[in-house]
């Protein structure tokens, strides 16, 4: 087996969060190729000394350690079964996920793998800035040895927390996004609530994040509410993507989720009023224009993606 620290890493899917990680691991020395359907970002890499590959084989063939980071599992598959990325793997090599996917999906994929390929599964949260900072949170599941050699390069991206056997970094991150749009949905009701009541925005805001009503979504999420984005660089069709899988994970539960089928209904609502591929917090959007009201808040309200 290679030894990371001299691996020649792999990475497939160089959008809004593959990029700025391929750019953190060519920082910090890292050979590395790089396939994506979009060429601009493969401009950038190129320029930043990464290896340009022509197709998903090429990039996996040149892979002792291969990334994917797509948006969707059905993404996962055309790349790794259709288009050969899996097979293409040698022996010795390991291919880790970081894509938002199925578990089970997973597990089949890895009884795919060549004789020797090692798998794990390891989505990551913390939004572009997090991924451009090296401040993600990445949940990797596979055997322990295999979650030891990766990890050595993924902490590169940020905090790795080990969740268990594969699969498990999948049901982990689902839970945290579970919470999150909870989180999300609610925070454009309780705006409403106050504004029509006849408190000024900017008080209400100052009285979330100085009070039990805090947390990571009032501060990383609601100023793109004020600014009137609404965070274009997650969609509302990728929520309702993880929605969907977490409904599935639900069904081993043994009872109802009823706090998490809302939030599925409410974002649901929202694509339906404003289309899929607008910024996941039109959720809130479509209260503030039903309540008409208006969220803008005058501030410097820096884009994540720009921090």
């Amino acid at each position: 087996m290679t030894t990371l620290g001299n691996d020649h890493i792999g990475f497939i899917g160089t959008g809004n969060m593959g990029l700025p990680m391929a750019l953190r691991l060519l920082e910090a020395g890292y050979p590395l190729t790089v396939f994506d359907l979009n060429e601009e970002p493969l401009k950038e890499l190129a320029q930043a000394g990464a290896m340009v590959a022509t197709n998903v084989q090429e990039v996996s063939t040149a892979a002792d350690l291969l990334l994917t980071s797509l948006p969707r599992p059905d993404h996962v598959e055309n790349v790794m079964i259709t288009q050969g990325a899996l097979s293409a793997l040698r022996p010795g090599s390991l291919w880790v996920d970081l894509t938002t996917n199925r578990r089970e999906f997973i597990e089949d994929l890895a009884r795919q793998a060549p004789e020797g390929v090692s798998v794990a599964d390891s989505p990551v949260t913390g939004a572009v800035d997090g991924a451009r900072n090296g401040r993600l949170t990445l949940f990797i599941g596979g055997s322990p040895e295999v979650r030891k050699r990766a990890v050595k390069v993924l902490s590169h991206l940020g905090r790795v927390i080990e969740c268990g056997e594969l699969g498990t970094g999948n049901v982990v991150k689902l839970v945290t996004n579970q919470l999150w749009f909870i989180a999300a949905a609610a925070l454009g009701e309780g705006f409403a609530l106050g504004m029509a009541n006849g408190v000024a925005l900017d008080v209400l805001y100052d009285a979330i994040t100085d009070s039990v009503g805090d947390s990571f979504v009032a501060r990383h999420d609601a100023p793109s509410i004020f600014a009137g984005h609404y965070d274009p660089s997650f969609t509302l069709d990728l929520c309702l993507k993880d929605l969907g899988l977490l409904e599935e994970l639900s069904t081993k539960v043994g009872t109802d989720l009823p706090m998490t089928e809302t939030a599925h209904a409410t974002f649901a609502r929202a694509a339906e009023r404003y289309g899929s591929d607008v910024g996941e917090l039109h959720v809130a959007k479509r209260i503030e224009d039903d309540a008409h009201l208006s969220f803008r808040l005058d501030g410097d309200w820096t884009p994540p993606w720009e921090q």
